[in-house]
């Protein structure tokens, strides 16, 4: 999966917003088009595609110790955000980890 196609997955949500607040830096914010809270934060690390996300911090711990691709979020709350990395982990669990940060910061 590439960046666009990570942007293309988030916009599949309901009322999303993405956008660029840094102005140095390619990393993108996924957030509610209403309350403007983000729920993702796109990312490279090491040249790695990566993606934040808030995740409640008893499943955060666990995801943790069970799957390689998620770490302690960059650059973010550790206990509350994880950082995954988008090509080394199911899409179908990362579809799971994006919808729960969405519904996490509604």
């Amino acid at each position: 999966m590439d960046k666009i196609e990570l942007i293309d997955l988030l916009k599949k949500l309901e009322n999303v917003l993405i956008d660029n607040p840094f102005s140095k830096g390619n990393a993108l914010v996924a957030r509610h088009k209403e309350s403007r809270k983000w729920f993702a934060l796109i990312i490279e690390i090491d040249g790695k595609l990566a993606i934040n996300l808030k995740c409640d911090p008893i499943k955060s711990d666990f995801l943790r110790q069970v799957n390689s691709a998620i770490i302690p979020a960059w650059h973010m709350n550790k206990v509350h955000w994880n950082t995954v990395f988008v090509n080394n982990i199911d899409l179908n669990e990362l579809k799971e980890l994006i919808e729960h940060s969405y519904e996490l910061t509604k």
